[in-house]
């Protein structure tokens, strides 16, 4: 078994709870509880499932969207920051299994900044991860590039993991089975990561990375459709979509353990632009690892999706 580090694997922080409940309101009360007991475990439970997982690290974020619905502002800096340090002390606890992303109060760039340079350079964190738009406000907003240029500085990814729409789909209204995780978050995200190209977002911040589970959202299978869409829509960028997304992404299995979806992310970007995550309780980390441990890939492909290519990003090592 090949040892892997896991980059988007979810814990709660005490306090947290609120925020966290509305996003599982259509989950049966006994598989919530399962969930938010297994969210709240650091030890033996999550460890030997990463153990029987082979997964030497887990990169650790509080299960979204925290305080990002908060909509008083200095609610959301104050509880952000004791978010991070609550993830801090568990880190030190099993810092050779454990690390984190740095959860953000995006309301105000500044303190956003302020927190992730904290997280980064006093904490050992390992970026950010952020859920989806704030309240409304999406990551392209021309408010928030005094955060892109810290994160751009500091060399850390942005995570952007999957959060509800500010209204539901008409197309969704009267199919509950394809809310959330089995459509809904798809488009909301895919379309959001989509925002920051079309916006401009990476002309005027060229090294910023941004990370998405899933394989990339579907953007990966429709690199083409969107330079051709652009050309067509007299889109002003100083390159093609497709090379943002190429250069400025990268992308992690999170919860699509199939062959066809990980072998397009890795033609379309690059084997050197896609990683190993589990999404775990909210998929099973032997699940993702039996994966890719036994798909028929190059071995020096398997290599780096497991630990090689979050190595790099996370400047870590094993």
């Amino acid at each position: 078994m090949i040892p892997k580090i896991a980059l988007e694997e979810h814990f709660m922080c005490p306090g947290f709870e609120g925020y966290w409940s509305g996003t599982m309101d259509t989950v049966p009360a006994a598989g919530k509880a399962a969930i938010l007991k297994k969210l709240n475990d650091f030890g033996e439970e999550r460890l030997s499932g990463m153990d029987a997982a082979g997964i030497a690290h887990a990169v650790l974020s509080i299960a979204g969207p925290g305080v990002q619905r908060e909509p008083d502002v200095a609610i959301a800096i104050r509880l952000a920051r004791q978010g991070n340090d609550f993830l801090s002390a568990q880190v030190q606890k099993n810092p050779k299994r454990y690390s984190g992303f740095a959860h953000l109060p995006m309301q105000d760039a500044k303190a956003a900044a302020d927190e992730l340079t904290r997280c980064v350079e006093q904490l050992g964190f390992r970026g950010a991860m952020i859920n989806g738009h704030t309240n409304g406000q999406y990551l392209d907003h021309p408010d928030l590039y005094p955060f892109w240029e810290r994160a751009e500085a500091l060399g850390v990814p942005v995570y952007i993991h999957p959060a509800d729409p500010m209204a539901l789909f008409p197309a969704l209204a009267d199919q509950p089975g394809l809310r959330r995780a089995t459509w809904e978050w798809t488009l909301e995200t895919g379309s959001h990561a989509l925002r920051l190209v079309f916006s401009g977002l990476f002309d005027k911040f060229p090294k910023a990375t941004v990370a998405l589970g899933h394989l990339g959202e579907t953007l990966p299978y429709l690199l083409w459709r969107f330079d051709s869409r652009a050309k067509l829509y007299g889109i002003k960028l100083e390159r093609e979509p497709s090379d943002y997304i190429k250069q400025n992404f990268v992308v992690t299995l999170s919860g699509m353990f199939s062959r066809e979806p990980l072998m397009c992310a890795v033609d379309a970007l690059g084997g050197d632009r896609v990683m190993f995550s589990a999404d775990y309780p909210f998929e099973g980390a032997r699940d993702g690892a039996e994966f890719i441990d036994s798909v028929d890939i190059d071995e020096n492909l398997r290599a780096a999706i497991c630990h090689g290519n979050a190595e790099r990003l996370l400047r870590m090592k094993l």
